[in-house]
């Protein structure tokens, strides 16, 4: 055999190779765990669960989403929060939204927040928040919530994505909606918000806990480097996954299920986000 070929055979079997490696990748959920601490939690929500589905776009792992299910059943969640983006706003698939959020709503109570892809199809998303709403799925439209356990309560607020009001993203849009659901700073308070870009707004308003997407982990991640490119971010983006803390705020910024414009993901896994609440 001449070296020639020999030197396509063995670029051929890494090429495939590496395709299965990113197939592998983009299907291949984990589950990242999280503890954040505060003095505004009380015993009765000491190990409090809460689950994060963020940017799902429609896909499926494992046949009718049943593979992402059982994950997120294995993390016994006391609430599942599902930050955006249910739909991909170039093929939206109301359906197959549903029938994930179907077997979601039976592991927990679901606290749901839109993105901007939802903004991009209003008749879509009209057909989505009703379908929510028969599925007792609690819809956080600029809107604040109190969550019960025992005798004590922590707040959980959600704001529209900015592309509900305006083409161009501002950070005045955000603070907007922000200030239709800024309380009083003696409960713990979660916020539900698709954008990770505007966590300097959302420590200035002194929320506690910050649950986010979008970023999609920066799509292609690099060792020691993190994400190469972000939406509303560009290249390279300060805010692509993680727990990100400035002040007493922390937010949780997860790399999501699905894909959108770039139809993969490279060293990148789709994740379930848990975190556990703790007294301090």
């Amino acid at each position: 055999m001449s070296k020639r070929k020999k030197s396509l055979i063995s670029t051929c079997v890494l090429l495939i190779l590496l395709i299965i490696i990113i197939a592998w990748g983009n299907k291949a959920i984990e589950i990242n765990t999280y503890q954040i601490s505060s003095k505004k939690i009380s015993d009765n929500f000491d190990s409090f669960r809460i689950a994060q589905i963020s940017d799902l776009h429609n896909a499926e792992i494992g046949e009718d989403n049943k593979k992402l299910v059982s994950k997120l059943k294995s993390t016994n969640p006391d609430i599942i929060v599902i930050t955006g983006d249910l739909i991909d706003s170039r093929t939206p698939d109301v359906d197959t939204a549903i029938g994930f959020v179907e077997e979601a709503v039976k592991i927990a109570p679901c606290y749901y927040v839109n993105g901007n892809h939802e903004a991009r199809v209003m008749t879509e998303y009209e057909d989505l928040k009703t379908k929510l709403s028969e599925l007792g799925v609690y819809i956080l439209e600029n809107k604040k919530m109190e969550i019960e356990k025992g005798s004590e309560t922590i707040n959980i607020a959600g704001i529209n994505d900015p592309v509900f009001y305006a083409d161009i993203v501002r950070p005045q849009l955000t603070e907007a909606s922000i200030e239709h659901v800024k309380g009083n700073n003696e409960n713990f308070t979660i916020l539900l918000s698709h954008r990770p870009e505007m966590f300097d707004l959302y420590a200035e308003y002194d929320f506690d806990l910050v649950f986010s997407g979008h970023a999609h982990g920066g799509q292609f991640r690099l060792p020691f480097i993190g994400g190469l490119y972000a939406p509303h971010q560009g290249a390279f983006p300060q805010f692509d996954s993680g727990l990100y803390t400035k002040n007493d705020t922390n937010m949780i910024l997860s790399r999501g299920i699905g894909n959108s414009l770039f139809p993969f993901r490279i060293n990148n896994r789709p994740e379930i986000i848990l975190v556990e609440l703790k007294s301090s």
